[in-house]
């Protein structure tokens, strides 16, 4: 997320200015032109905050000292250093402002430090003091800094986290926003650093299962479009010139070879155009929607990923429980925490009104509105009717941690055996191709 600073005149005659946050100058502006018809504002400028890279020193027998800040306008960087005392040798914007985002292990560890220092009662600016010696990434540093920063000047943590989200990405933005008005800090960055060292030892077993037979499939492929863009066309030249009979395999090789070379812009385009419409459909608000609901249909990992924002919900419904009695705002929290639209939807728009509506309890409406698999609905109804509905969530989640956890291994096999076959398939066709290639022969002219 980028800051934006818009500044006008009212219709009153008064100056007005404000923040905006927004991932592009587009959305920021339309961000802003709101802001200046609700006031009628004059005048009206939006700047984004960008980084100057500057020199200076102090007396001119100083060291020279550089660095990088980060300011709406140039003078803004002039006044400041120059209050402090330097002299300017050298500023300019940097329009390369490319921030990457955090490796996954590099996030967990800072996570993981801020649990364990919550839990020894360290306030939560010293912690950030204290893990900056500890955090080697350039980015997220330079993240904590900008995090402590804010948070010392008063900003809310939603703002504060949501500006970083693109670093440190939009789930654990979210849910270290959640942390920072809740009491149980320590027991929610427990939770976010133990589901992303989960998310992401998954992902690493899946490219260790995947590196090698995709080289093959690569290279097969790679092998296959060989044979039918050069070697084929080669190949019918040869047997034409000589009145050879091609066999049928060869033949149809041929036939789909020149088809692919004559036909190739039009091909390469009837594949890229669908593609490009479902990305850009599955990224807007209603695409998004749709693919979360389909995501939880899929075979196979259907059931995972309904299982997983299952585990999600209990285990922060189960943090946040713990800190505050709304219940209404602890369900909502939930939702937005189980990184599935669809779900969240549901909780947030069927099952709260109709608890509130219609007086009913939390599994109650769950099961009317199919939000969670029927043992989850059963395990959140025993602890609910025990009284000890918290436990009985965090619970669930273990159970279905463990669980996930044995069909994440069973998935990566299954992609193994998958990705076996493909190349076995592919290798088999070209040999087929080739062994038939190898038994055409000339007509033999003593046979006339």
């Amino acid at each position: 997320m980028v800051e934006f600073r818009y500044q006008g005149v009212t219709l009153s005659g008064k100056p007005l200015r404000g923040m905006v946050l927004a991932p592009n100058r587009i959305e920021a502006k339309r961000k802003a032109d709101k802001i200046r018809q609700q006031h009628g504002m004059r005048n009206f400028t939006l700047q984004p905050r960008v980084p100057f890279n500057f020199e200076v020193r102090k007396g001119l027998q100083g060291r020279i000292q550089r660095g990088e800040i980060h300011a709406f306008t140039r003078e803004e960087v002039y006044d400041a250093l120059s209050r402090q005392g330097y002299q300017i040798l050298k500023l300019r914007q940097s329009f390369f402002c490319l921030k990457l985002t955090v490796p996954q292990k590099d996030l967990v560890f800072f996570i993981r430090l801020c649990a364990d220092l919550l839990r020894e009662k360290y306030a939560y600016d010293q912690i950030l003091t204290m893990t900056l010696k500890s955090v080697e990434n350039r980015a997220l540093r330079q993240t904590i800094q900008e995090i402590h920063r804010d948070l010392i000047k008063g900003k809310e943590g939603h703002e504060v986290f949501h500006k970083h989200s693109r670093v440190l990405g939009k789930f654990a933005a979210y849910m270290m926003s959640v942390a920072s008005t809740s009491g149980n800090m320590a027991e929610i960055y427990s939770n976010l650093a133990k589901f992303l060292e989960r998310s992401a030892e998954f992902r690493k077993n899946v490219r260790s299962a995947l590196f090698m037979p995709m080289i093959v499939l690569l290279a097969c492929l790679g092998a296959l479009a060989f044979y039918m863009i050069y070697l084929f066309p080669e190949i019918a030249r040869l047997l034409l010139k000589f009145s050879i009979t091609i066999p049928p395999m060869t033949a149809a090789a041929l036939a789909v070879s020149d088809f692919l070379i004559n036909h190739w812009p039009s091909l390469l385009l009837a594949v890229i155009t669908p593609i490009s419409a479902v990305i850009a459909f599955v990224r807007s608000e209603k695409g998004r929607l749709l693919w979360h609901r389909l995501m939880l249909k899929l075979p196979v990992v259907g059931i995972l990923f309904h299982k997983t924002s299952t585990e999600i919900f209990a285990r922060f419904f189960h943090s946040l429980y713990n800190s505050t009695g709304e219940n209404v705002e602890v369900l909502r929290m939930a939702a937005e925490s189980c990184r599935n639209v669809y779900l969240e939807k549901l909780i947030k728009e069927n099952v709260i009104p109709t608890m509130l509506r219609e007086g009913r309890n939390l599994t109650e409406a769950l099961e009317r509105f199919h939000v969670f698999p029927q043992e989850a609905i059963l395990s959140l109804r025993a602890g609910e009717e025990a009284g000890t509905l918290n436990e009985a969530a965090l619970n669930l989640a273990n159970f279905y941690e463990t669980e996930s956890k044995h069909k994440m291994a069973r998935i990566i096999d299954m992609i193994n055996v998958a990705m076996a076959i493909a190349v076995s398939l592919l290798i088999a066709l070209i040999t087929l191709l080739s062994s038939e290639i190898g038994f055409v022969a000339p007509p033999n002219p003593l046979s006339k």
